[in-house]
């Protein structure tokens, strides 16, 4: 099992996005992303290597969806995922027994990849525990979540809305990685992708 919380780089994945991305793996999530579903992985890794966080996104605000989310979940929409909710239930003696989860933001090819850019940290639960039951019922293999690094805050703070959009209890590496660690997931593994100063640009 690779559980290194905070990696600068990582085999399988190009400088270009090590240097956007704080990344995480849990049970060997990226590894089983390149070993059993190459091609949507190589379509994961383009999304992320494109993706450049903007001033005017960070000082916008963000309404349901922020501009951030949006772009990155509309680079993966565009490649044929497919935001998914499944009717799922389990069947014992005879007995059925429905087990709801929520819908996932991006599906394709048994990956389930979800966009936390600054929602409150609950949401991270949500994420993990739908992670546990579409894994449990073998529909994913790998889940994955796109949110905001924690090292990121400095930015964050430079466009005055830190204090009242960016708090502690919102979506970030620092509050989603000890949920992983706990067992938030449970079985799934999990990669995770934090965006860092690295993928800022003032204005383009």
């Amino acid at each position: 099992m690779v559980d290194n919380s905070k990696m600068s780089n990582h085999p399988l994945l190009p400088q270009s996005v090590t240097e956007k991305f704080e990344v995480f793996e849990w049970r060997n999530a990226i590894h089983i992303l390149n070993a059993v579903h190459p091609n949507d992985f190589a379509e994961i890794v383009e999304t992320l290597e494109y993706f450049v966080l903007k001033k005017s996104d960070i000082e916008q605000g963000g309404g349901n969806k922020s501009s951030i989310a949006k772009a990155l979940d509309e680079k993966l929409l565009n490649r044929g995922w497919q935001e998914r909710h499944f009717d799922t239930k389990r069947v014992v003696d005879g007995k059925s027994y429905d087990t709801p989860t929520h819908k996932v933001d991006c599906f394709k090819g048994k990956i389930a990849l979800e966009v936390e850019w600054n929602n409150k940290d609950p949401f991270f639960d949500r994420d993990l525990n739908n992670f546990r039951l579409l894994y449990d019922l073998n529909v994913i293999d790998v889940g994955v979540i796109i949110t905001r690094s924690t090292a990121l805050e400095p930015i964050l703070r430079s466009s005055g809305r830190t204090v009242t959009t960016y708090g502690k209890a919102t979506t970030h590496t620092d509050k989603l990685i000890p949920k992983i660690k706990g067992g938030g997931a449970g079985g799934c593994p999990v990669a995770v992708f934090g965006i860092s100063a690295g993928a800022y640009r003032d204005e383009l």
